[in-house]
């Protein structure tokens, strides 16, 4: 175990990791979902349909969600750094290329690698930062790292897509994002360090050899943990994928009202994924779950109805992705953590991302633009809400595993 000379807790090395990791985990929302803001200008060059970008987010969320399930398991095996720094190096260089792309088969493909390397870097970079944090701010490292997805991806994404746009085509705004992941690539070579070298790897049990997936799969809350993210991706990736040209196409929104708009979902995500978690570092995971899936479901439903004011727009957007995406962070990143067997802590959170991922963030996406093209793009508020809905029985069957509440219950 890591220590230092005075045998305090090591938080250089915590907060440059948690920094680092977390910048990185941004590039991936902003790599991942420029591509939205992008899509009505993209469409237009490429002779595309409305339903496509709901099944190009589809595919990238499924390769996502298959790379994330083994990915996880190899870097318990050989490290984290063997796994991040290739990943995320790779997407960004992927992200660039989804700018020379002249046909849908060519960006879906594209989009597909770029979803294995993205699938890569999520469990086991959430690992790496559980590793380098103390435990009583094990959910807030957790969510604050996991918030770069929404800052960058989600809350500014749009922006920067906007005003770039200014300046040249949409095929030039991808090489733009892309060249922010070969610096963070870099840095990361020489900060980071494997479980061994760490603090706090052997107390969540990185440091050890773990067995099969089927010991994780024997965890109740792994399982509840699988369905539940499945439950919110489904409702935020929709949204996130299909709200841009809902905004354009049905509500008549300028280009810049869409991205002001559509960036609340970045925003509200940005502080209810490191509130949220770091919330039930005190209140505990369980009740928050359940609060944050009411909190959605009645916020997703605002949206849909709420007209085309934008000041409205923007609130319900907010207040929606905050329990929402407050919940993915919490799932996937202290509940998942917690619930792990030894040693299996990225299969785990692999296994919730994956099934997450394919199914929530892929599946979903991919339903939502065939009921978009078969019913209208407002009918797709129905595939988030019934999401967020159904998450809220499945977070009753939760344990709850927060240090302390277990502890004052052990007490």
């Amino acid at each position: 175990m890591n220590q230092t000379a005075n045998g305090k807790w090591d938080t250089d090395y915590e907060w440059k990791a948690v920094a680092l990791l977390g910048i990185g985990f941004g590039l991936v929302g902003l790599d991942r979902w420029i591509i939205a803001p992008l899509f009505p200008f993209i469409m237009q060059d490429l002779g595309l349909a409305e339903g496509d970008i709901g099944r190009l987010a589809g595919i990238l969320g499924i390769t996502w969600g298959i790379f994330a399930i083994f990915s996880g398991r190899l870097s318990d095996k050989i490290g984290h750094r063997k796994v991040l720094i290739p990943a995320i190096i790779l997407f960004s260089l992927l992200s660039g290329l989804s700018g020379v792309v002249q046909t849908l088969v060519m960006l879906t493909v594209i989009r597909a690698l770029m979803g294995a390397m993205e699938g890569s870097y999520c469990p086991t970079s959430f690992t790496a930062v559980a590793s380098a944090s103390k435990p009583s701010r094990r959910g807030f490292n957790q969510g604050l790292q996991q918030s770069g997805f929404a800052l960058l991806g989600l809350a500014l994404g749009p922006i920067i897509a906007t005003v770039l746009l200014n300046y040249m085509t949409w095929r030039g705004v991808f090489w733009v994002v892309a060249i922010p992941g070969f610096i963070i690539g870099g840095l990361l070579y020489f900060v980071l360090r494997e479980p061994k070298d760490t603090q706090a790897g052997e107390l969540i049990g990185a440091t050890h050899q773990g067995g099969s997936w089927f010991e994780v799969l024997q965890s109740r809350n792994i399982i509840v943990c699988m369905l539940a993210l499945l439950c919110a991706m489904a409702c935020v990736f929709v949204l996130s994928a299909m709200v841009p040209v809902y905004l354009i196409n049905v509500l008549g929104l300028t280009p810049v009202q869409m991205g002001v708009v559509t960036s609340a979902i970045g925003f509200g995500g940005f502080f209810g994924q490191f509130g949220w978690p770091g919330l039930s570092d005190r209140f505990g995971r369980k009740p928050l779950a359940i609060i944050g899936f009411i909190g959605a479901t009645i916020t997703v439903y605002w949206f849909f109805n709420t007209g085309a004011s934008t000041a409205a727009l923007f609130v319900a957007l907010f207040v929606c992705s905050f329990f929402c995406l407050g919940n993915i962070a919490l799932i996937t990143g202290p509940i998942a953590t917690e619930s792990a067997p030894v040693g299996l802590i990225s299969s785990a959170i692999g296994l919730v991302v994956g099934a997450g991922e394919i199914f929530g963030g892929g599946v979903a996406p991919i339903i939502a633009g065939g009921v978009a093209d078969a019913y209208g793009l407002p009918s797709v508020g129905w595939v988030a809400l019934a999401g967020v809905a159904l998450g809220i029985f499945v977070c009753l069957f939760l344990k709850e595993t927060a240090p302390t509440k277990v502890a004052a219950q052990a007490a």
